[in-house]
């Protein structure tokens, strides 16, 4: 019998959490407590599983239109990634599978349709140094958006070569120039970085992290190029929305939390974060109810830190959740001493590919996405009749 959290159910459902508790006092969906802490709840999973069966039968257009937005219904066609069986999947091969013993390069070339990428390097104005890792990204990008051509009905050859040239200014930004030319990414990060011995941890971070499906800023992306705008105009749109604190820039949020275990204790900064009415960031996925693949494959490599240990097994004892990628990023660059931007370097670096993936496919549709707004302001008028008597 598989029993979930309540963040997952809710997550399935696409309710509020008193609308679960009502199916639970109807007898629809079983609870029980969660042994690891009596404060909280378990559910059922196939009882809501067929309570979201139900429920999508008999939706509106307007209601699966707003879930759908919310971890709810597929938005739009892709072919790229999916989660399915608790499992990501690039084209249909296994994330973890491919995190074994492939590259960056070779999930680029996996999830573009294309062969031979490299990202080699190319002359490059200097940066100035002084101006944040993020500020330098978006500075090239957008150095690059007001003379780059639209990317609408061009060939997609052209296009792939136009992306490595592309993601090469990216790292160039991130990581200065290369130190040995047409090495791959992954130890280009570690002689960067001045770390060899991170050089097979980051390069299947990198493969486990190219892309998710339709997250934040792979749809800010699509949404961008389904307009003509250029590549490189679509890649700044991503790259601004996965700083975002609720998506890769919640490293912030963990290295707050280390911060505060190491002052108070993991379990003590736990309950104070938790009685604020916070939920702990870096625990849980909604589309992972039984814990995160990508961050499992990844923490099972390497000794996690002290104070990450403490926190991992705080939170798991807390909340029921298990750790997941954004967690495993920031033990990683704990555990072999990276630099305090280095989470977020390998997470933009690695979803560039997959940004540019979905990039290649919406072009290929010629759609524009242009959704509709379900309308909540002042009531329309009927026709003919005045606003002023």
């Amino acid at each position: 019998m598989s029993w979930i959290p309540a963040r997952a159910a809710l997550a399935l459902l696409g309710v509020q959490p008193q609308t679960l508790y009502a199916n639970v006092s109807r007898g629809r969906i079983r609870a029980k407590p969660d042994p690891r802490d009596p404060r909280r709840s378990l559910y059922h999973r196939a009882d809501v599983g067929r309570m979201v069966g139900r429920r999508t039968g008999r939706r509106s257009a307007a209601a699966v239109a707003q879930q759908a937005m919310e971890w709810g219904d597929p938005v739009l066609a892709s072919g790229i990634s999916t989660v399915e069986r608790g499992r990501l999947w690039y084209r249909g091969r296994d994330a973890v599978e491919l995190s074994e013993t492939w590259t960056l390069e070779q999930v680029a070339g996996l999830l573009w349709h294309a062969e031979g990428i490299a990202f080699g390097p190319v002359r490059k104005k200097a940066q100035a140094r002084n101006a944040s890792l993020l500020s330098r990204a978006l500075s090239v990008l957008a150095a690059r958006v007001d003379v780059d051509p639209p990317s609408r009905g061009r060939a997609r050859q052209v296009l792939v070569l136009e992306a490595m040239r592309l993601l090469e200014d990216l790292m160039a930004a991130m990581l200065g120039p290369a130190p040995e030319p047409g090495i791959p990414v992954h130890r280009r990060m570690a002689l960067c970085w001045r770390t060899p011995k991170a050089q097979d941890f980051l390069r299947r971070a990198l493969v486990l992290l190219a892309d998710h499906e339709l997250n934040a800023s792979t749809f800010a992306t699509r949404v961008a190029v389904s307009t003509g705008t250029s590549l490189s105009a679509g890649l700044m749109a991503g790259l601004a929305t996965l700083a975002g604190p609720l998506h890769g820039g919640s490293t912030l949020s963990i290295r707050e939390m280390c911060a505060a275990a190491r002052r108070d204790g993991a379990a003590a900064s736990l309950r104070e974060h938790l009685a604020r009415g916070y939920s702990l960031p870096a625990f849980g996925h909604p589309l992972y109810p039984d814990g995160d693949p990508r961050a499992a494959a990844l923490l099972a490599r390497f000794k996690v830190g002290k104070i990450y240990a403490a926190l991992r097994d705080e939170g798991i004892a807390l909340t029921g959740e298990q750790p997941n990628i954004d967690f495993a990023l920031a033990s990683l660059s704990d555990a072999f001493g990276l630099p305090p931007e280095a989470p977020f370097v390998v997470f933009a670096l690695a979803r560039s590919v997959g940004w540019i993936a979905h990039a290649l496919e919406q072009i290929e549709t010629g759609h524009l996405i242009r959704p509709r707004a379900r309308y909540t302001g002042v009531p329309v008028p009927a026709i003919g009749i005045s606003q002023h008597p």
